[in-house]
């Protein structure tokens, strides 16, 4: 069964839109089909601010692939593209996260979808709100919009342009 899936993608090492491109080109070849994606924007870092700031996007596909099958396929993508994780929240070449999985809700050690922590990340929420304001969340029941209006994260995040 086909889902409507939101991803939430994130670089700050190298040639950043280089990185949000390659890894979008990427997504066809893991199983999805990108069906829209946000504008670009240049975020603060939060949690490890001592790093570069980051360019983020979200981006809405659809798939068929189950969610845990789909987090594989982007852990693969990073892997490829060279991304690790050395620090947590450290600087990456590409981050990719699942955000919203259709309606579901999953909470395993793995993954846990909605993203736990989307509400309290305005990196996250302000391109999600461009491409899918009025989403509802599977739990609040909330559209985008108004979590992104609720959000207590003032972090800096600028609208740069498209990739």
């Amino acid at each position: 069964m086909k889902q409507t899936v939101y991803l939430s993608l994130g670089t700050n090492v190298g040639d950043r839109r280089k990185n949000l491109r390659d890894a979008i080109a990427a997504l066809g070849n893991a199983g999805v089909r990108v069906t829209r994606i946000s504008s670009t924007y240049e975020t603060e870092p939060v949690d490890y601010v001592d790093q570069p700031w980051f360019l983020n996007c979200a981006v809405e596909v659809e798939t068929e692939l189950g969610a845990v099958e789909l987090l594989h396929g982007l852990r693969e993508i990073e892997t490829q593209m060279g991304s690790r994780k050395l620090v947590a929240k450290g600087p990456r070449l590409i981050d990719m996260d699942v955000l919203l999985y259709g309606e579901t809700v999953i909470d395993t050690p793995e993954l846990q979808v909605p993203h736990p922590r989307m509400h309290l990340r305005r990196f996250v929420l302000e391109p999600l709100a461009e491409i899918a304001p009025n989403v509802q969340h599977p739990i609040s029941r909330l559209p985008i919009l108004e979590i992104l209006a609720r959000t207590p994260d003032k972090s800096a995040v600028r609208l740069v342009a498209d990739i």
